[in-house]
């Protein structure tokens, strides 16, 4: 029986590496200066893995490259293999505890603090990169592989779903809030002192100011889709990137917001802002761990999935 020959790859690194460069940058003369290598090496390079792929990669206009439809997915395969050659050169780096953690805004600023603390407790040398935005954001970043692993806040829309692993992490819940005493709930909602909470239904919540999130953030889409959708004509004042200038402004009375209650536990617990419940609306969420199948599941990352679970 004749043995299999073995067809060894004809694409090279340094086609892979020019590539994607001239894909960052937009251009040859861009990406020879980041490379350190001539342009006719750049234009070189780029020719032949197109050559070797058989498709063209980019529409030469005048001096202008645009991106052919092929580029992008070539784009992603290209970037997997050159971090798992980064990682193999490297290896020493993961053995001795290198990871980069994305965080969607709320779970980056008031969950993964302590996280961090138990994997440093667990791996007190570890080498920890962050990456803090809102949700589609970090996904962006976890899909060019930029990112180990990423917990997030809303659904995960990745553009390449085969490529990204996505599994549900934790609950949490959303809550309608304001000032104590605030005006807008003056002789409107009535408070319950038992309860700690003001209660509206959906007609008088859609004729007060309300506070969100922008778009694109994890917090924003459910209340897209859990709040707002009931609320046709609420009167939004405006949508803002921020968790804390939500709560400050709801702290100066302009208006209502809606906020994980990890933001606002502490200022609930001193009285400075009070829940308010909207009949019939539930505000609870899934948070979501995602990451690229292709990128390196390191020791430390492992230890770190380990700490997620056990929560």
């Amino acid at each position: 029986m004749k043995k299999a020959v073995q067809t060894l790859p004809k694409i090279t690194l340094k086609q892979l590496s020019v590539f994607v460069s001239v894909y960052q940058t937009g251009s040859t003369s861009r990406a020879s200066e980041a490379l350190h290598l001539s342009q006719s090496a750049v234009s070189s390079a780029l020719t032949e893995l197109e050559s070797r792929l058989q498709m063209p990669l980019f529409e030469r206009v005048g001096r202008r490259l645009n991106q052919h439809p092929n580029a992008h997915p070539i784009y992603v395969q290209a970037q997997a293999i050159l971090g798992q050659a980064l990682t193999l050169e490297h290896y020493h780096k993961y053995q001795a505890g290198q990871i980069h953690i994305g965080a969607s805004t709320t779970i980056g600023n008031y969950v993964l603090p302590p996280l961090l603390a138990k994997l440093y407790k667990a791996l007190p040398d570890a080498n920890v990169d962050m990456y803090i935005a809102n949700t589609q954001e970090v996904v962006s970043e976890v899909e060019q592989l930029n990112i180990d692993i990423a917990l997030v806040e809303g659904m995960p829309r990745p553009t390449d779903m085969k490529a990204i692993e996505q599994r549900a992490w934790r609950t949490d819940t959303l809550m309608v809030f304001a000032k104590r005493d605030s005006q807008w709930l003056s002789g409107l909602a009535a408070y319950h002192a038992d309860k700690h909470c003001y209660e509206l239904n959906i007609e008088q919540l859609a004729r007060l100011p309300l506070l969100v999130r922008e778009a694109g953030s994890g917090t924003r889409q459910i209340i897209d889709e859990q709040l707002l959708k009931h609320l046709p004509h609420a009167e939004v004042v405006r949508a803002i990137q921020q968790s804390e200038a939500i709560k400050h402004m709801v702290s100066a009375d302009i208006g209502l917001g809606c906020l994980s209650q990890h933001v606002i536990e502490t200022e609930l617990a001193a009285g400075k802002l009070i829940q308010v419940k909207v009949a019939g609306i539930d505000l609870s969420r899934t948070w979501w761990l995602v990451w690229h199948k292709a990128r390196h599941q390191s020791p430390i990352w492992q230890t770190f999935i380990d700490i997620l679970i056990a929560e």
